[in-house]
């Protein structure tokens, strides 16, 4: 698997295990050939083990496939692609809380599909640490996909195409659960957003210099809100309480629904802001239309609890102190923010 620094070659991920290629295994891969992944020079280390499942080809289309599939749910319509649209930033955009199966409506809002391979845990809960075994959680929920794994794999394999697919993507590739996670997380692995006018900007490309009112907002953005949101990513991966009070009549406590301790309580975790823009509504619970009712939030709303974030209660007060020009100069910037290339990317977009 060869992963790429933007205009760099990193170097070459050896699959498990030293042998020499059957011609079987040469005939294999020079039909399905394995993809390059260009690592952005500014993004952190890849997390996912792309030893264990490199990208190719043919996997990347039948996880794509799988992707826009309504028959991994169990009224055959709802599909990931369903509330993960690419036009969104794969998220439901304009939707409080993910519609799934016969309308009936969760108590999450869908977080964005993107950057998956750096990413170390998944749901807002971090239900799961193997981006594989994610897909397992919309399926299963009887809300959004309301189906069984089983019943997919058994629907797929009734398929000739799918058989066909399957056999193409993997070497003695019968359709089974392993292949038909590997082949989604092929088609998440390549999924990267990094061509944001501030992505051009760190690495001094054309097309991104900034205005004086961006540039004051990533100097606010540094000095108040980087704590949290860190690395280029944009998130640090960990769970926080930022003192959201819970949603009335939902009482959502977050990771403690994982890890049955009470010292994680109301801690979700922290999303990515890449494409922040146009992912309302915001919060685990979609709770907030707009950025502006983002950073009130933060400036004048913030609860205080037992775990809520140290970050968060400082100085003797509770939040993040902003005026009404740091709020303008905060969102001027998260609008840089913004990929349309990814937004755009036809080898995302739906059949």
């Amino acid at each position: 698997m060869m992963i790429k620094k933007r205009n760099t070659l990193v170097g070459l991920l050896v699959i498990l295990g030293l042998y020499s290629c059957s011609d079987d295994d040469a005939e294999y891969i020079a039909i399905n050939k394995e993809l390059e992944i260009n690592v952005p020079a500014n993004f952190p280390e890849v997390q996912y083990d792309l030893s264990a499942n490199p990208p190719t080809e043919k996997g990347f289309e039948l996880g794509k496939k799988l992707f826009y599939d309504g028959r991994l749910s169990s009224n055959g319509f709802i599909s990931c692609g369903f509330c993960h649209e690419q036009r969104f930033a794969f998220t439901h955009h304009g939707h409080q809380f993910s519609h799934g199966i016969n309308d009936l409506e969760g108590t999450r809002n869908a977080p964005a599909v993107q950057n998956m391979a750096f990413q170390k845990e998944f749901t807002w809960d971090g239900a799961t640490s193997h981006l594989d075994l994610f897909p397992i959680i919309p399926i299963t929920n009887e809300v959004e996909m309301g189906e069984t794994v089983s019943n997919v794999i058994s629907k797929l394999k009734e398929d000739t195409e799918y058989q066909q697919l399957f056999a193409e993507a993997f070497k003695d590739g019968e359709v089974n659960n392993e292949y038909f996670f590997k082949a989604l997380s092929q088609f998440m692995v390549m999924m990267i957003s990094s061509n944001s006018k501030y992505d051009k900007y760190v690495r001094g490309e054309e097309g991104g210099s900034f205005t004086e009112i961006e540039e004051y907002g990533y100097e606010l953005f540094q000095q108040k809100c980087a704590s949290c949101h860190k690395t280029d990513l944009f998130t640090d991966d960990a769970f926080r309480n930022n003192g959201l009070p819970p949603y009335p009549g939902i009482n959502d406590i977050g990771r403690a629904e994982v890890t049955g301790s009470v010292a994680d309580n109301y801690k979700f975790k922290v999303p990515s802001l890449r494409n922040v823009a146009i992912t309302a509504p915001y919060m685990h619970d979609g709770r907030f239309g707009s950025l502006a009712s983002v950073l009130n939030f933060y400036d004048n709303g913030v609860q205080d609890s037992e775990t809520l974030d140290p970050i968060l209660k400082q100085n003797n007060r509770l939040g993040i102190d902003l005026s009404a020009e740091e709020k303008e100069a905060l969102i001027a910037f998260l609008n840089t923010l913004t990929d349309e290339t990814f937004l755009n990317d036809e080898r995302f977009a739906e059949y």
